[in-house]
């Protein structure tokens, strides 16, 4: 009955109640995809509990192999009233997008390291909210991303840190020739010459720089690559533009290519040992163990040249067998135009006779050493043909 004696709303009224209604219901209807793509953190505050809030250095922190680092993180709460001893503390590298490997956790005076870290992560501890780590003798394989955890009770957030390296990315490819390495082989034949599968940030760095190249690698996300900075037909055509060509994600055990290593500074030197004859692969293994030293890798080299500058216009061995020179200042009788380590290929080691190359460890670690001389860039040159070893076809590499 009391429906009956309702008079009906004129249309406009109408219109505008509705509107009123559907803007309340849907204060919090936005469109599912708004914020897609971005990281949200909600902070809760619920009783005596506060939330944590971490701050973490924008863009990238740079140290060289050998260096100590400091990742930086702060926190602090709302309120902050927490007792520091119920304050968890994780750091973690991130290994891939959904994998983490453990560095460091501490809550409050008791701290643990994981794995490789072990000995050389340290707490800051440069007051209240400092939850920032100590990383010495930094390693290669130190690179990448790591995340800063702070735990209070039932509230966390997280920061994360990008470390990067100074270094050199060299492609690669074993005495049986071009393509002939799966990932896996790849990544053991970096490790080989002392270095690791390069990231495709390093791979551009060294395109900038002006590396050439024309043969395609993985990189360690297990990706494919090659950067081209002078483009050619027999490179993708000579019309497309210059840039790292990404043959994306190929399959890690049945496909094969070369790979795209990247060193950073040495624990050593390296040098061409002087002698009166040229000798074979054999003869040059000797020679450098009777100096206290070893043949050098081809990574060893290439750290050489990039910090040490290291200039030698003379073809030595190298630990896998192949032969190599390494030429800051370019010179017409040294290989071209350009800087580089020059590649004369894999020769008969039993009967062809060269110099050789050694590597000899310091005894002693020098804290804190830096370069300060600018490294050379370079062009590396290399067509697709997996025959060509002369050292014009090759040139700076």
């Amino acid at each position: 009955m009391f429906l009956k004696h309702l008079r009906p709303l004129p249309y406009r009224k109408m219109s505008f109640l509705v509107f009123i209604l559907t803007s309340a219901l849907c204060v919090t209807c936005l469109p599912a995809d708004i914020d897609k793509g971005r990281r949200k953190v909600v902070h809760v505050l619920e009783d005596d509990t506060g939330a944590v809030i971490v701050q973490t250095a924008p863009g990238k922190v740079v140290t060289h192999r050998g260096g100590s680092i400091t990742l930086p993180c702060r926190y602090h709460h709302e309120p902050e009233n927490t007792d520091p001893d119920r304050i968890r503390i994780k750091w973690t590298k991130v290994t891939d997008a959904l994998q983490f490997e453990d560095v460091f956790v501490a809550l409050g005076r008791e701290q643990r390291v994981f794995g490789s870290y072990k000995g050389r992560v340290f707490l800051e501890q440069a007051g209240p909210g400092d939850a920032s780590v100590i990383i010495q003798n930094v390693t290669l394989e130190d690179y990448g991303r790591f995340e800063c955890e702070v735990t209070n009770d039932m509230e966390d957030d997280t920061g994360f840190v990008n470390l990067d390296l100074e270094g050199v990315v060299f492609p690669y490819y074993p005495r049986e020739g071009r393509y002939k390495l799966n990932y896996h082989q790849g990544e053991d034949a970096c490790k080989q010459q002392d270095a690791i599968l390069a990231s495709h940030s390093q791979l551009h760095k060294a395109w900038l720089e002006g590396l050439d190249w024309c043969n395609a690698g993985w990189l360690e996300d297990g990706s494919v690559q090659y950067p081209i900075s002078h483009p050619r037909d027999q490179c993708g055509r000579k019309d497309n533009p210059a840039g790292v060509r990404n043959y994306g994600y190929r399959h890690k055990e049945d496909e094969r290519y070369d790979a795209f290593c990247f060193t950073s500074k040495l624990n050593g030197k390296v040098y061409f040992l002087k002698r009166f004859k040229k000798v074979n692969y054999a003869e040059a293994v000797k020679a450098c163990i009777r100096e206290g030293s070893v043949v050098a890798k081809v990574g060893q080299l290439y750290a050489a040249w990039k910090f040490q500058l290291l200039d030698r216009c003379e073809a030595g061995w190298l630990e896998d067998g192949s032969i190599r020179y390494p030429i800051v200042n370019p010179r017409s009788r040294c290989g071209g135009s350009q800087p580089g380590v020059r590649h004369l290929g894999f020769p008969d080691k039993k009967f062809r006779l060269y110099g050789v190359y050694c590597f000899q460890k310091n005894k002693e670690e020098t804290a804190g050493g830096t370069v300060t001389t600018k490294s050379p860039t370079y062009s590396l040159t290399k067509s697709k043909s997996s025959n060509s070893m002369a050292t014009n076809a090759t040139r700076g590499i």
